[in-house]
């Protein structure tokens, strides 16, 4: 399954979802964000399970705020509309799916 581009739009829907939710809040000049960018990407393709999305926070900076992101990249994990995890900057792939996996 391909990443999603979230916006406000469409987040009800993702929110909503059965399945484990992993956002990435990014920005395009950012170098972690570039960095995690893969990560996420491969994540999405290896693991149908999860739903993946990425919210640029210049273009939805409503949905940044609502989940009190400060610095980016920020990655959340939720499911059936709760925050379950939140974590800050470039993290391994491994330590993500660890987030996933709870």
């Amino acid at each position: 399954m391909s990443v999603l581009i979230v916006s406000k739009n469409n987040f009800d829907a993702i929110k909503n979802s059965e399945k484990p939710v992993l956002l990435d809040f990014y920005a395009d000049w950012c170098a972690p964000c570039r960095m995690m960018s893969p990560v996420v990407d491969e994540i999405a393709e290896e693991n149908p399970q999860y739903l993946v999305g990425k919210i640029n926070v210049e273009k939805e900076p409503e949905l940044a705020q609502s989940f009190g992101v400060l610095s980016i990249p920020t990655l959340a994990v939720m499911k059936s509309g709760k925050i379950l995890s939140k974590s800050a900057g470039a993290q391994p792939k491994k330590q993500v799916l660890a987030m996933l996996e709870g």
